[in-house]
């Protein structure tokens, strides 16, 4: 009986009855916008560039002022892990980067957040947590040399400097960035 419904092409194949495609016309009626599979496929291709390597800062399409204080700092090509964790954090991507020591992952997550803050709003926009006082010291002094040619204040909230100096500073308002260990961030959220 099926066969009566279809006919043959030329090769013994099965060609589509007129049915067939009147159905998949229905099923698409409507269809404006692209089907999940297509979006799937998209967020696919998009994490594909996401996780290409770049060869150089300046493929990374960075603010000019950003991009000085890269160069000014002595960066001349981005290493490897910066080569693949930038591009995906300014997208807005969650990243896990594990690298050896000296690789330049500080430099990863502070181009990525000095790259994505916007310097006209003068409240806390990024929150580095270090383990220690000197990964945060650290991170402070990275990210105003990065940031040197922009308009960004950087503070340090650690333990062993004056808690009442720290607030003070944040309420002041204009720190765009901070950078500090758990206990004290935390301790300072509380008196808040």
């Amino acid at each position: 009986d099926r066969d009566r419904h279809r006919d043959r092409d030329d090769r013994g194949g099965r060609r589509r009855h007129h049915r067939d495609r009147d159905n998949d016309r229905e099923e698409n009626r409507g269809r404006d916008r692209p089907s999940r599979r297509d979006e799937r496929m998209e967020e696919d291709e998009s994490e594909a560039d996401d996780a290409a390597p770049v060869k150089s800062f300046d493929d990374l399409r960075l603010k000019p002022a950003l991009l000085r204080g890269i160069y000014a700092y002595g960066f001349e090509r981005p290493s490897a892990i910066q080569q693949r964790a930038i591009r995906p954090i300014v997208r807005g991507r969650d990243v896990i980067a594990q690298s050896q020591s000296g690789t330049g992952k500080t430099a990863v997550f502070s181009i990525a957040s000095l790259q994505m803050l916007d310097e006209r709003v003068h409240d806390p926009q990024v929150l580095v947590l270090s383990p220690t006082r000197e990964l945060a010291e650290q991170t402070q002094r990275v990210m105003r040399s990065l940031g040197d040619f922009m308009n960004v204040k950087v503070h340090c909230c650690i333990g062993g400097k004056s808690l009442g100096e720290d607030l003070r500073e944040l309420q002041r308002g204009g720190v765009h960035v901070v950078s500090g260990t758990p206990g004290r961030v935390f301790d300072m959220i509380q008196r808040r």
